[in-house]
This record gives structure tokens, sequence and C-alpha cells, in this order.
């Protein structure tokens, strides 16, 4: 390659110096170069041998940014899972507002309650009629053999508030009012604890008739009474209704949950506020669930805008 080019520059200068012969040997060698340099022009771009391998260079660094892409992109994906988020933060609040009036997937939608909008004396009339058909019922055959008398409800025929309980005693089925003996009795505080009256509430139970022994009733019997409740609470139309013990919560609402599980909450009874809790007969034989009841209590009194210590 240096030959060629030294070639050329001599033949440069000896035209530059008007020399117009050249010995032979120098001739051959002149024209062995002229022929040779296009072969050199066309090679010499294709062989850069050092360009090639500053391009082979970079290849081992490559590697790692390829190999390494993925955990760049592994969080990648967070963005698209962003939607989700929106979907947790909004399901959040239902808690919340749950737990102050909610309905339980378990307890079936209930038949819409008869709007009877009635006076005071329409709706002391109306209880009177029922009582009187609950006065004459055999529905339930050893029940009506063996009761001295109905025991219907009493109260307050406008009453915001309801108490359901579970059955009458002996008291009560002596004298024909809800809730008069020891359970009675310790109901009667809690009502007054709670700065209420009872001549402001309305008070029933789930069964009419006193079972033999005050045995729990019968899921038939309840059935068959039924009718009187659902006339009580659509006469009485009341915005709140406080379920005594597991017998008159799981018969009210449908439900097969305890007391344990069902308190702290209100649940939803056509329109009305539902808030369940321990049966005073209960309180009598464990003490240490008053703490409880009077937290119910509270709870519910709360609802209605009314601080209890």
């Amino acid at each position: 390659m240096n030959r060629q080019r030294a070639v050329r520059q001599m033949l440069e200068d000896l035209r530059s110096a008007g020399v117009t012969h050249v010995p032979a040997d120098f001739a051959r060698e002149l024209a062995t170069a002229l022929q040779t340099a296009p072969a050199e022009k066309r090679t010499a771009p294709v062989a850069p041998t050092p360009a090639a391998k500053p391009s082979l260079a970079p290849a081992p660094r490559t590697q790692p940014v390829v190999s390494t892409a993925p955990a760049v992109v592994t969080p990648a994906p967070a963005p698209s899972a962003s939607p989700a988020a929106p979907t947790v933060a909004r399901s959040a609040p239902v808690a919340p507002a749950a737990s102050l009036f909610e309905k339980p997937a378990a307890i079936p939608a209930a038949p819409a309650r008869p709007c009877l909008n009635l006076t005071r004396d329409e709706r002391v009339a109306q209880l009177k009629d029922v009582a009187a058909r609950v006065a004459q019922c055999t529905r339930c055959e050893e029940l009506a053999r063996t009761r001295h008398q109905t025991v219907f409800g009493v109260g307050n025929p406008e009453a915001e508030i309801m108490f359901i309980g579970e059955a009458p005693g002996a008291d009560e089925d002596r004298q024909g009012e809800p809730f008069v003996g020891a359970a009675g009795q310790l109901l009667n505080k809690i009502i007054t604890a709670s700065k209420l009256t009872r001549e402001e509430i309305y008070i029933c139970n789930i069964l009419r008739c006193r079972p033999p022994g005050n045995r729990t009733p019968a899921p038939d019997e309840a059935a068959n009474c039924r009718e009187y409740l659902d006339a009580q609470i659509a006469t009485i139309n009341p915005k709140y209704i406080v379920c005594w013990g597991s017998v008159a919560a799981q018969n009210l609402l449908n439900i097969t949950s305890s007391i344990g599980k069902l308190r702290g909450k209100f649940f939803d009874y056509q329109g009305i506020k539902v808030m369940c809790t321990y049966h005073p007969s209960y309180l009598l034989r464990t003490p240490t669930a008053k703490k409880d009841v009077w937290e119910d209590m509270k709870f519910f009194r709360r609802a209605q805008g009314v601080e209890l210590q």
C-alpha cells in the first residue's frame, strides 16, 4: 500500500518537473501500481477491520440491558392495576355505613309492610280487634290447652320504639301482660337507665301464649303466631325495634345467627331499624352480660341522638 502511494507521488513529482521519459523498470512498477489501484479503492471501505471491533464491543454491554429490562418492566403493570385500587377504596366506606344500618345477606327481603297511616284512636281499635282474635286462637293445641290467658302486648300505640321478646312466662300468663316477672323488672331498670319510660314503648313477644315449662317456642308455634306479630308491627309502625334474645331476633329477621353475632349494628326490617341484644332472663343467669346490653343500649340511644354515660 505504501509502495503504491510512493509510486504515485513520484509520478506526480516527475510530471511537475517536466520529465517525459522514465526507466523501463520504473515504468513496469508504475503500470502495476496503476492497475491495482482501483481494486484497492474498492476493497478499502470493505475491510475496516478496526471499525468492526467497536461494533462488537458494545454487545457485552447490551446484554445486561436486555436481561434487566424485565426488572424495569415488572413494576409497569402497577399502573394498569391501579384502577382496581379505587374499587377497594369505594367499597371500604360500605362497612362504616353498614355498621349503622345494614341488611344482612342471610336475611331475605321481607314482604312489603302495609302503610297504615292511622290516628291514635284507629290504632287502639285495630289492636283491640287483633287482641280479640288472639284470645280465641287455638292454632297451637298444646299452648291453648295449658295457658291461663293470652298475652297480646302493651304500651303506646303510637310508639317509635317497639320491644319484642320471646314468650310469656308464668307471671305474664297470670297477669296477661308481657315482661312483668323478674326479667320484666330488670327490663324496667334498663329502660329507666336508657332515659326512656315504659309508657312510651310498645312491648310484645314472638308468642302470645306461654309454652309449658317456659321451654323455647317451637318453629311452628312461632309461625302460627306470626300473623298477630305482623299486625302489631303494621299498626304501631315504629321507627325502631329491639329484639330481646335470639328467639325474637331469629324469628323476626328469619335468620339463624346468634345474638353475639347480631349485636352492635342495626338491621333493616321493612324500613324499620332493628337492634338485637340479650334477653333480660339471660342477664339474670349471666350477670356478666349486663355490660354488653348496656353497650347495646348506648349504641341504640345514640342513634336517636341521646348519649348515655
